[in-house]
């Protein structure tokens, strides 16, 4: 097989989803919005570790064990929902509030809260791990070779931070966060919204 050409394919399949929108877009893009670019960043990065923890699982067999204990995979399927729907609530709850000051321990203990609001959220879902174990399956060879394997996590890494640091740069800027303190009340019930009806999707969704 060719090792190039099955590693180019798995980055560009691997990029587009990451680029899909979904719960961790919104999450990035609020939280860079509300709390500058340092906690966008920040966010960005736990999604590349939680993307990176779900990748080795898939590389190293995590897959085949939720395959034989359903019940495990339920567990984490329903703690991801759950979480979602708990996101949502804080977040039209919080809707009218208006966007902290730039008090500089303010804004850094709002990063590190997105940190690892952003953490949670990618490990409290299983289907990440699912997704790329079916395209590692798709696209690698059956027995990858060792440094295969470190090359497919560096780039689940470099996809997952590039896409969510760009988002982080975009929505931190002050025309955006001028914006987003405009129109904060409908924009956060908006998304909000979004992420209940996600949560409720992963919630009743088939294995």
């Amino acid at each position: 097989m060719d090792y190039a050409l099955a590693l180019a394919s798995l980055a560009v399949v691997h990029l587009l989803a990451v680029a899909s929108p979904g719960p961790s877009t919104v999450l990035v893009i609020q939280t860079a919005a509300v709390s500058g670019r340092r906690a966008g960043l920040l966010a960005a990065f736990a999604m590349m570790l939680g993307a990176l923890v779900w990748a080795a699982a898939a590389l190293f067999g995590l897959q085949v064990l939720f395959a034989r204990f359903e019940w495990l995979y339920l567990v984490f399927r329903i703690a991801g929902a759950l979480y979602l729907l708990y996101l949502a609530v804080i977040l039209v709850r919080h809707a009218g509030a208006p966007l902290p000051e730039a008090d500089p321990s303010a804004l850094r203990a709002g990063a590190w809260q997105g940190f690892l609001k952003a953490l949670l959220l990618q490990l409290s879902n299983p289907k990440v791990m699912v997704f790329m174990g079916s395209i590692f399956i798709s696209l690698l060879p059956a027995q990858p070779p060792a440094w295969m394997d470190t090359t497919v996590l560096t780039i689940v890494a470099i996809n997952e931070f590039a896409w969510f640091a760009l988002l982080a740069l975009l929505f931190s800027g002050d025309a955006a966060r001028a914006f987003y303190r405009r129109t904060k009340l409908w924009l956060d019930r908006l998304m909000g919204g979004v992420l209940g009806l996600l949560g409720v999707r992963l919630l009743i969704a088939e294995v």
